[in-house]
């Protein structure tokens, strides 16, 4: 089964709602006002199954919209995610205002396939419906739905003439289009909400990508939150899953239709982030008027419909028919992906004026110089994929591209993904960090912020060794993933030396002078000599040369180098003085193999005040374990 949607095009009252009604047998005016009026307001739905010459069934889904100028913006909720449309045109007529206006739409969302149907033809005669081909050939030429290539039909829905012709150039039109990925991130935008008796809450809309079947879950946007589908069809018939190029309608769990409206959009969680700003690609048609730079417009992409401020990049306006980069900066946020199409309607009067592409759905407020700007830009609207992805996680720096803001930025999955970046991976453009890609500049960067900051630390502290890892981490900025990778790099290539939690630059490290060298020996002498009854730390330290803060910091040398042993604030020990007495102990097993606090300090010789710390010390060491008011020698 092949699937397509087609859009209706044109004015009011050229018979869109009469030709579909005669193709499909299906009234798309669903509306009292519609029915009352006899025009349609909002979105009318429809469907079809043909042959095709090749035994392929071709199911197609027909979207009518409004050719009431008044109207347009409903029209525009409903031609976002088509792939073919009808161009309908009354022959009695010819092209009108609203004709004008629908086929620019079509051609700023870049649809490429179609076909122009001259209806009402049993209104002239035979001479008038030649003139009026010509004459829409002439409107036509050089589009994509240019005469020479596209197919024109001329039918009349009141006397079922030429829809023979019309089905047979719908089926080659459709085998034509191309398939729409269903391997891609869902997604699905709102244009109708409703509460169907028995099932709760249905929202309906055409499937721009990927697939969605009943119990999945899927994410709620702009809001964010996660909802369940209870159920699903497909062209008005249950279906075990929905796919791209489908009208489709969900049953959702857990949401009311009072919190749902048009222009929301249904995704595979996670793969689109909301925004307010959008850099674009703009191109205004010939008949607008110059755009002038932070002008306001309406902007219209797939069923939804916000206000935005248009800021030109390089430049004061824009002149009609020029294509310019700017940034939509939009009065509520909306999910989209780069490649995604959108129309600009002027703020007042409220006429099409232009439209474009989306190249970047993440552009930050952080101010760049306009020339790079525009530089990265015309590397997303014209650079292949791989391009593209470099580009983004350049601009990341240091910091780098997560694989999460990976895929919210460029629309594509991790699979997509992974082919691309393994291929700059190999090439050395990009190193991957745990969930982290960055560029070879940013690593470049990253590696000289590290190196620096080491440098720095040596030369304001001699007297210590290293710096902790967090430490210098926290001075660089760096993420953890980024700057454990890149100091695994720096470690390999022997710029620098990490030790346990210590880093310190190759070649550097303590750094003494002859005082201070001079005050670490009368340190390591004075606990050395004094055994087990060792002075107060703050005692020894005042009669060294040297200034407390250098002194403090010789203490932590040594400490570090477990010369010294610390076991309270004030009680250091040196670690030969605590290894004669593990060794003491130990040999006391063979006549005692218990003691309590008074035996030792009757064999050690010291008082209650280094006892106890002592005692607690074995403990901790495994040589004694205390049970009760004594301790077992092990």
């Amino acid at each position: 089964m092949r699937y397509a949607i087609v859009g209706t095009a044109g004015h009011i009252d050229h018979g869109k709602t009469a030709l579909v009604r005669a193709l499909t047998g299906i009234d798309t005016d669903r509306l009292e006002e519609e029915k009352r009026r006899g025009i349609t307001i909002d979105l009318g739905f429809a469907h079809l199954e043909e042959v095709a010459p090749t035994g392929e069934n071709i199911r197609f889904g027909f979207i009518d919209v409004p050719g009431h100028e008044k109207f347009v913006r409903n029209m525009l909720a409903g031609v976002g995610g088509i792939d073919m449309v009808l161009l309908i045109i009354s022959a009695d007529e010819g092209v009108k205002p609203q004709t004008r206006e629908h086929f620019d739409i079509c051609r700023m969302l870049n649809i490429r396939h179609g076909i122009t149907v001259l209806t009402k033809a049993d209104l002239v005669d035979a001479e008038t419906l030649e003139v009026v081909k010509l004459e829409v050939a002439d409107f036509l030429k050089g589009s994509f739905l240019d005469t020479s290539r596209a197919p024109l039909v001329a039918v009349s829905s009141l006397k079922k003439e030429g829809f023979d012709e019309l089905r047979k150039q719908l089926v080659r039109v459709a085998m034509e289009t191309s398939a729409r990925s269903t391997d891609g991130a869902m997604r699905l935008p709102i244009d109708r909400v409703f509460t169907m008796k028995g099932h709760g809450t249905v929202i309906t809309g055409t499937m721009i990508s990927g697939s969605v079947k009943k119990e999945d879950e899927v994410e709620l946007l702009p809001d964010g939150r996660r909802l369940r589908v209870r159920g699903v069809q497909v062209h008005g018939s249950s279906a075990e899953v929905a796919q791209a190029a489908q009208r489709t309608a969900l049953n959702l769990a857990g949401v009311t239709p009072e919190e749902l409206s048009r222009g929301m959009t249904l995704a595979t969680p996670g793969s689109l982030r909301p925004t307010r700003r959008l850099d674009v690609s703009l191109t205004l048609l010939g008949s607008a008027k110059t755009l002038k730079d932070r002008a306001r417009v309406h902007l219209h992409a797939f069923s939804s419909e916000t206000v935005a401020e248009v800021v030109l990049i390089g430049a004061k306006d824009a002149k009609a028919g020029s294509t310019v980069f700017a940034q939509l900066r939009t009065a509520e946020p909306v999910a989209l992906a780069p490649g995604d199409r959108f129309i600009v309607r002027q703020f007042s009067p409220v006429i099409t004026i232009g439209g474009g592409v989306v190249l970047d759905v993440a552009p930050g407020t952080k101010k760049v110089p306009v020339e790079t700007r525009a530089a990265f830009l015309r590397t997303l609207n014209d650079g292949t994929p791989a391009e593209v992805l470099l580009v983004r996680v350049g601009r990341r720096g240091v910091v780098g591209l997560s694989m999460k803001d990976a895929v919210t930025e460029s629309g594509l999955l991790v699979r997509d993904l992974q082919p691309l970046l393994a291929d700059l991976k190999k090439r050395g453009e990009i190193a991957q960090y745990g969930d982290v890609l960055i560029s070879k500049s940013g690593v470049l960067d990253a590696q000289k912020s590290v190196l620096g900051r080491l440098t720095t630390f040596h030369d304001a502290n001699r007297l210590k060794e290293g710096i902790s890892k967090e430490a210098l981490r926290e001075q660089t900025d760096l993420g953890v993933e980024v700057f454990a990778g890149v100091l695994d790099a720096l470690a390999k290539d022997k710029k620098l030396e990490v030790q346990g939690e210590l880093v310190r630059a190759a070649g550097r490290g303590v750094a003494m002078k002859s005082d201070e060298s001079e005050s670490k020996r009368q340190i390591e002498e004075a606990f050395s000599r004094a055994g087990l009854k060792v002075p107060a730390l703050k005692e020894v330290l005042a009669t060294v040369k040297v200034d407390r803060t250098r002194a403090q910091q010789i203490v932590t040398l040594l400490l570090r180098d477990k010369t010294l042993v610390k076991l309270t604030d004030d009680l250091v020990f040196h670690k030969s003085a605590l290894d004669a007495l593990r060794a003491q102990v130990t040999a006391m097993k063979a006549t005692s193999p218990k003691i309590d606090v008074a035996k030792f300090k009757d064999a050690t010789g010291v008082s209650r005040k280094y006892a106890i710390p002592l005692l607690e010390w074995l403990d901790r060491e495994r040589v004694t374990r205390r049970v009760g008011d004594e301790r077992v020698i092990l």
